[in-house]
């Protein structure tokens, strides 16, 4: 939940989802992890109630968000107390004990859906997010009278698969082995409690929604999607306008809006300054991205010559792959002054990337919903993005001078560096151009619109019948 603790957009959905909910008069608690480095952010905090899960003492605090929302955070110091990602140790290796840390997890929603009295809270429903919660939908359904639950996936990719021997370490129902319940393959997967369980699925584009039901997309799950398609639902993540808004950004050097777009430049020249690129008005091509072969950049990568040639600057943030960075590294040096790449996560760099940058590259061979694709349009840095998932419905593909980017076909080269072509030639025509940026400048991708879908939707789960 961002800011407090991210690994990618289930952060900001979850920051951002629970904030617009309670503009629209949600009461909402968002039930987390008790992360070491959330604990170091949240010092206020109460103890609300305590509880054995199986064998692990689990104490529940409530809190309140840096946005305002009241949090559930689960504290089991042996599973949720060390720092740093809550995936993976520093080598970026699973944690062993993810199994068990999210099964935990998964209980305690449970607990805290099915005692109402213990917390002063009494659940109309429970949003579940991603395998982490996935096995919540299924324990939840075996409760005499359980609240509706949706699960939303965030990215189909990230399962939770493990071995029998761990579905029977985690001491589950033994009939939730079975083609019904969570095996799958062989093994038992997280996230199909949440497909097979909820009574209502969700992704994040309409889309992808519809991706997922093929096996190209659905990664051995697309059967049972299918089966599911009625309960399923896409809708388009929004972006947190208070935070990502060139016109307030206190992280840019210099603020602008629709009509004064010349002061982007004030914000290339520090973003070459930054990363030691000449300060050039050629193109400047933008990449703020997790590293990983989902998002494409190795097709970058093997760009990079003739990018440069256009001739075009490339400016690269991200971690991930240790390969992909060695790459980036190496085509940094190789093309000094012309390609920077900066390791890490740095959010000050990634907003002055998004507003310094002319055109943002997002070739991901698929991509759920994406969200810099939305930055850059609210930036008017022009996006040259993959024709897929959440691309699609985000992006309006420029013809003359209306659209808001480019889209291209194949997750090739080729196909790529043809998008960026037809975007750096826009890029010369100063009237065309200003067009394009200021027709993405305008769409509204705040979470008020989304919000307002998924508030229709539990509606749909909660609201009395209507009487014959």
């Amino acid at each position: 939940m961002a800011p407090l603790v991210k690994t990618g957009g289930l952060a900001d959905v979850a920051g951002s989802l629970t904030s617009a909910l309670a503009s629209l008069g949600c009461d909402v608690r968002v039930v987390l992890p008790l992360y070491g480095d959330v604990a170091s952010q949240l010092p206020a905090r109460r103890s609300i109630a305590r509880m054995q899960l199986r064998d692990r003492n689990v104490e529940i605090f409530e809190a309140s968000a840096p946005q305002g929302q009241r949090l559930w955070l689960v504290a089991c110091p042996p599973l949720f107390g060390r720092s740093g990602s809550p995936y993976v140790d520093a080598d970026g290796t699973d944690w062993p004990d993810n199994a068990e840390r999210f099964a935990l997890l998964s209980r305690a929603i449970v607990w805290l859906a099915t005692h109402p009295t213990e917390t002063d809270f009494r659940a109309d429903l429970v949003h579940l997010n991603d395998w982490q919660t996935g096995l919540a939908a299924a324990l939840l359904s075996r409760e005499s009278s359980p609240p509706p639950t949706v699960f939303t996936i965030h990215n189909l990719a990230y399962q939770g698969v493990y071995d029998r021997a761990t579905f029977d370490l985690l001491g589950l129902p033994p009939d939730l082995w079975s083609i019904d319940g969570l095996e799958f393959h062989g093994s038992m997967a997280f996230i199909k409690g949440g497909i097979a369980f909820a009574d209502r699925i969700t992704t994040v584009s309409p889309t992808y929604a519809a991706e997922i039901q093929t096996p190209e997309f659905g990664r051995g799950l697309e059967g049972l999607i299918r089966h599911r398609v009625s309960s399923l639902r896409g809708i388009v993540n929004g972006i947190d306008t208070s935070v990502w808004n060139p016109t307030t950004d206190t992280l840019l050097r210099a603020r602008y809006t629709a009509t004064n777009l010349d002061r982007k430049l004030v914000n290339k020249r520090a973003v070459q300054a930054q990363l030691g690129l000449v300060p050039s008005d050629a193109p400047l091509l933008g990449v703020v991205s997790r590293l990983a072969h989902q998002k494409g950049i190795d097709l970058i990568l093997s760009l990079v010559d003739a990018l440069v040639s256009l001739p075009a600057q490339l400016a690269v943030l991200g971690t991930g792959d240790p390969a992909i960075e060695r790459s980036l590294r190496n085509a940094s040096a190789q093309h000094p002054g012309l390609v920077a790449y900066h390791p890490g996560h740095d959010e000050a760099l990634a907003h002055l990337i998004e507003a310094g940058a002319d055109i943002f590259l997002m070739p991901s061979r698929f991509e759920p919903c994406g969200l810099n694709q939305m930055y850059s349009q609210a930036y008017g840095t022009v996006p040259v993005v993959r024709r897929t998932g959440g691309l699609i419905d985000t992006v309006e593909p420029v013809s003359g001078r209306s659209g808001t980017g480019f889209l291209f076909g194949p997750a090739t080269p080729d196909a790529l560096l043809e998008g960026v072509r037809n975007a750096v030639a826009a890029c010369r025509n100063r009237h065309t151009w200003r067009a394009i940026q200021r027709n993405g400048m305008a769409r509204d991708f705040s979470w008020l619109n989304s919000a307002q879908q998924y508030l229709e939707l539990y509606d749909e789960l909660v609201a009395p019948p209507v009487p014959r």
